[in-house]
């Protein structure tokens, strides 16, 4: 079994993991979609993004670096809103 070639672009990730991002956000405010649902819908961006723009040539290589896509942007995500929140009770308590 050969391995795909799989070529990732420094501007893919740039450009991908915000796009998922916003819309994941999107949804979940105008949807009402639940909270727990949010990482599958960015997992789904994330292997369209891949599958179908980024990684056309090879579904393999399109589905593997989906997958980091999308959870990239969860982590993404996840670590902005930790160090915010993280930033607003350090200052709540000073005052």
């Amino acid at each position: 079994m050969d391995f795909p070639y799989i070529k990732m672009n420094f501007w893919d990730a740039l450009f991908a993991i915000p796009i998922i991002i916003v819309l994941t956000q999107f949804i979940k405010v105008y949807f009402k979609i639940p909270k727990w649902i949010v990482p599958t819908f960015a997992l789904l961006f994330g292997l369209g993004i891949s599958v179908f723009i980024s990684h056309k040539h090879s579904l393999l290589a399109g589905l593997f670096m989906g997958w980091f896509y999308g959870y990239a942007a969860v982590g993404t995500y996840s670590a902005l809103k930790t160090n915010l929140l993280a930033f607003r009770n350090k200052r709540s308590n000073r005052h």
